[in-house]
């Protein structure tokens, strides 16, 4: 009897702590992959020296833009967090997030019931009976343990296909952007260093981001 409530409080925590990672995972931010940081090249024509226009302009223009030095960072951390595109995909990666946990929360407490109603009748059982019954207990736990193994993957691929369409919308919004507004380049500033130093008023975050936020409203109507 020992040996059989030892081995169901070692599956009760090995669940436990499955389902604090699951948890912690599902409420943590998209992060953007370096690989698709946006970097912009303009287009020329023999316009000459055009002056960059404001955000909400930039949709009735053309792509045709001046061959300037024009060059430029975005801080992608502001860009990703005040998008309202990726704020509208973290918000239905939530409400999945909250399914997948509910799915979890309902094993759990299937195997917990188990144990319980073990622990209550395994003092008036013989051993044939024990063994059995911990042989069955042992086969749920792997069960419980490989449906949390799905879930939890089918989170990580709906995350990293959520990031991808978001960046991938990014990604042509700002090229169109770069375009209209006669940018030669614009960088990507991340956490990991790609950009090491850039004066203040090459940081055009709150330019761009507005005109992202109003393409994006506008795709909606």
């Amino acid at each position: 009897m020992k040996n059989s409530l030892q081995l169901a409080i070692n599956v009760v925590l090995a669940i436990a702590v499955a389902v604090l990672f699951y948890l912690h995972f599902a409420n943590k931010p998209a992060a953007a992959p370096a690989r698709t940081a946006p970097a912009v090249a303009a287009t020329t024509d023999s316009s000459g020296t055009e002056t960059a226009a404001e955000p909400e302009e930039t949709t009735a223009l053309t792509t045709a833009a001046a061959d300037t030095d024009k060059v430029a960072y975005v801080e992608s951390g502001k860009l990703l967090d005040g998008y309202k595109g990726m704020q509208d995909a973290r918000k239905s990666f939530e409400a999945k997030a909250k399914g997948w946990e509910a799915q979890n929360q309902k094993l759990v407490q299937s195997f917990q019931t188990a144990v319980q109603q073990y622990q209550k009748q395994g003092e008036s059982m013989t051993n044939e009976q024990r063994a059995a019954t911990e042989q069955k207990l042992g086969a749920q736990q792997q069960q419980v343990a490989q449906s949390q193994q799905k879930l939890q993957q089918q989170a990580q691929e709906e995350e990293a296909k959520m990031t991808e369409n978001v960046l991938g919308r990014l990604n042509k919004q700002i090229e169109k952007y770069g375009k209209a507004n006669g940018y030669r380049l614009i960088l990507i500033a991340a956490p990991s260093g790609t950009i090491a130093y850039g004066r203040k008023d090459l940081d055009i975050t709150p330019q761009v981001l507005k005109y992202l936020n109003a393409e994006y409203a506008g795709s909606k109507k």
